[in-house]
């Protein structure tokens, strides 16, 4: 099999090529600067299995895309715009949702079989029956989880209209050594300082190995034709519980004291509105505030009971194995 892995300087999608290349999987890897695959080693999988091929070209670049994918038989569209201050909207629409029906259009004029396209469990935004399946309501909360609900739109239309089979998958909160998004919450336990609400709210993670499989079972599995999944792990917690997890892997006790959110939303209001115009990165935002008010909780019985999915690493040791990846490169 030959396939083509976007996004594959970033975590998941280094993850996912890294993965597919070491178990003999002919990986290329659409890489907007090629500068960037020597760190995520991209040009070679420690001896084992093949060496992913990196082409070099943007997502946006229908003609560039269009040629990394000949021969291929499944594309992985990992490759978003995450959240980054000084961006416009139509800057993440246009590689979020614009580029996704481009890519799914040029994959069907190439002769690709499937696409697995990454989009996310934010499309649901606060979840408030959890826990949340494929089918609960649509309510994206900012710029980045309304493209993405546009970047689904558009996939299903493309795949209705070229004739291509399209998969698309909603990850909830990935983590895992080499990825630095809980690091804040990570130093916050073990600093024991003082949490934002009372952390009542559901919080569920993804174990970036569980992910992975999760993804390659919507490349392989002919159940997996034109489905949405939401891949998450097998427990979900409240924020607390997930915090008091961390605090004993660490070594620390559990901080019991908490703070009102509604300052610190204000306050990441008004960095935005000055950071944002000049294109600095705000000390905080809402959308961080956010996090501690807004419940995730998800049901993966979809994607058990109709492509195999079952996540192997337990929360305790996924998040074990990631406080000493910190620990072990000076984070912590």
């Amino acid at each position: 099999m030959v396939v083509l892995v976007t996004g594959a300087t970033g975590f998941t999608g280094g993850h996912l090529a890294r993965t597919l290349a070491a178990a003999g999987v002919e990986v290329r890897a659409l890489v907007r600067d090629p500068r960037a695959a020597p760190a995520v080693d991209l040009e070679g999988t420690a001896n084992r299995g093949r060496t992913i091929s990196v082409v070099p070209g943007d997502l946006r670049d229908a003609k560039a895309v269009g040629r990394a994918m000949q021969g291929v038989e499944v594309v992985y569209n990992i490759a978003a715009l995450y959240r980054q201050a000084g961006l416009s909207n139509e800057t993440y629409r246009a590689v979020n949702a614009v580029a996704v029906g481009d890519l799914i259009e040029q994959a069907a004029r190439a002769g690709v079989r499937r696409v697995v396209h990454c989009s996310t469990v934010g499309v649901h935004g606060d979840i408030e029956h959890p826990p949340a399946n494929e089918d609960a309501p649509i309510k994206p909360g900012d710029v980045y989880q309304r493209t993405k609900v546009e970047g689904e739109e558009r996939a299903r239309a493309a795949a209705a209209q070229f004739g291509i089979e399209v998969t698309i998958v909603r990850p909830s909160g990935i983590y895992g050594p080499g990825d630095r998004r809980l690091l804040k919450l990570f130093r916050n336990t073990v600093r024991r300082f003082p949490m934002l609400g009372r952390g009542e709210i559901y919080y569920h993670l993804t174990y970036i190995d569980d992910l992975v499989e999760g993804f390659r079972r919507c490349g392989e599995h002919p159940a997996a034709a034109n489905r949405t999944y939401i891949l998450a792990g097998h427990e979900v917690t409240t924020l607390r519980e997930l915090t008091d997890v961390i605090a004993e892997v660490a070594g620390v006790q559990p901080q019991r004291r908490h703070l009102p959110v509604w300052p610190f939303w204000l306050a990441g209001a008004a960095c935005e509105a000055i950071c944002t115009p000049l294109r600095i990165e705000p000390p905080i935002y809402r959308r961080r505030v956010d996090f501690f008010t807004k419940s995730r909780a998800f049901d993966i019985t979809r994607a058990r009971t109709e492509i195999g999915y079952a996540p192997a690493t337990g929360l305790r040791d996924g998040l074990a194995g990631t406080l000493r990846w910190y620990r072990e490169h000076g984070w912590l």
